[in-house]
């Protein structure tokens, strides 16, 4: 296991930065040595590179972003069309959120996962983002240490240590299912207490899951110890094993679950997600939102109601089924691509692979630069694994489904013609 500290800035600059005008104007404006421990994210730059790209007319297909390419559920999109028309939502909502759209993401939870959620303790937010920025803030003090696995969503450690906070990144290999488990956790809680766990289930980058008996022991591990669970589910419902996804709320009321209408519904620029607090964090999550936000986009939330129907549903549930098509497309060139270890990508719609193999063959040192290989000669564009895994993310790749099965099957030609 790793673990990080907020660098201290540096003395000089720091005086210079805040001593007002009779501070040098090469020291002016100054960055904080905060904004120094949040690193870049590597694939919104190949974003970049792909939209040039398509500037020029090149047919790319876009791997290496989680963005499902269905969008918005048509009643969604119809109703945001009404909002925008009618005047409905122009203006400030209740800090966390409608009273509709709260009691709708309650009645999702009893349909989905037989849980009784008070509309009170959801809290609608700019997006998850905006739910990570304000559970961290409500339940993390400067020095606290929170674990996380590695590999994992590179946002969790760098909001993390943006505010203080020392992450412990749990090294969690494929024999673990890149998951933490109980033994991982208790050796880092005896270098020191832990005060928070991260969880992902499915993951981002590596789409496994964390079935029930190990979400259990995980939780009361944690509830024994003071250590505070945050539950990302954001994935839940893209699921390739019969199950949604487990809910850490059936295990302990006082974990915080975050959600998101981004994934499954695919409704990434709408800004919306949600937090599940206990009812103890409800006030202080309450202050915090509000002067960090104020309240989430509200004709989005307006419009995110109608994500509950049965036809929107129906139709999350095709995009489901696309990205198992596209899923069963990668496994089954697996071993005519070359990728290594890869442990069972149970949800979300992505695959994590090491590719040394790939690498040794082509006599090149990084996934990096074997990516950027494949998107110039092919026009795909994969996420090497550096945004996921800071030791053996540079030998790792992720692909994302998200672009269906169609489009998957057509990359993955590409890749193979690529190849040889």
């Amino acid at each position: 296991m790793t673990s990080s500290t907020p660098a201290e800035a540096d003395p000089t600059t720091r005086a210079n930065a805040v001593s007002g005008p009779a501070a040098s104007a090469e020291t002016i404006p100054a960055a904080s040595a905060r904004s120094g421990l949040v690193k870049p994210f590597a694939a919104m730059g190949i974003v970049a590179t792909v939209g040039q790209m398509q500037r020029t007319g090149r047919d790319t297909i876009a791997m290496c972003l989680g963005e499902p390419t269905q969008g918005a559920p048509s009643p969604v999109l119809a109703r945001a069309a009404e909002v925008m028309t009618d005047g409905t939502g122009l203006g400030y909502s209740p800090i966390f959120g409608i009273p509709e759209l709260r009691e709708a993401i309650a009645s999702h939870y009893r349909d989905w996962y037989g849980l009784d959620i008070a509309p009170d303790r959801i809290a609608v937010t700019t997006g998850s983002s905006g739910a990570f920025q304000t559970t961290f803030l409500t339940c993390f003090d400067v020095g606290d240490r929170v674990a996380l696995a590695r590999p994992g969503y590179g946002a969790y450690k760098n909001i993390l240590a943006a505010l203080g906070c020392e992450v412990v990144e749990l090294d969690c290999g494929a024999d673990e299912g890149f998951q933490p488990t109980v033994d991982l956790l208790a050796a880092a809680h005896a270098e020191a207490p832990l005060k928070g766990l991260m969880l992902a289930s499915p993951a981002n980058p590596t789409g496994t899951m964390i079935g029930p008996e190990a979400l259990g022991r995980i939780v009361d591990w944690c509830r024994a110890n003071g250590v505070q669970v945050i539950s990302d589910e954001i994935y839940h419902g893209i699921s390739y094993i019969g199950t949604r996804g487990e809910c850490a709320l059936a295990h302990d009321d006082t974990a915080i679950v975050i959600s998101s209408f981004s994934k499954y519904w695919g409704m990434t620029g709408w800004r919306l997600g949600w937090a599940i607090l206990p009812e103890a964090l409800v006030a202080p999550a309450q202050n915090v939102t509000g002067n960090l936000s104020l309240c989430a986009p509200v004709p989005a939330q307006y419009a995110a109601v109608a994500a509950f129907s049965d036809e929107s549903y129906a139709e999350c549930e095709a995009a489901v089924a696309s990205f198992a098509g596209a899923r069963a497309h990668v496994l089954g060139a697996r071993a005519d691509l070359g990728f290594g270890e890869m442990a069972p990508p149970d949800g979300a719609f992505y695959m994590y692979a090491g590719v040394d193999d790939i690498l040794d063959r082509a006599g090149i040192a990084t996934a990096g630069q074997w990516c950027a290989q494949v998107l110039e000669a092919t026009g795909v564009a994969l996420a090497p694994g550096d945004d996921f895994d800071s030791v053996n993310g540079p030998r790792s790749v992720r692909l994302s489904l998200a672009v269906g099965a169609d489009r998957t099957a057509e990359a993955i030609d590409r890749i193979l013609d690529f190849m040889g």
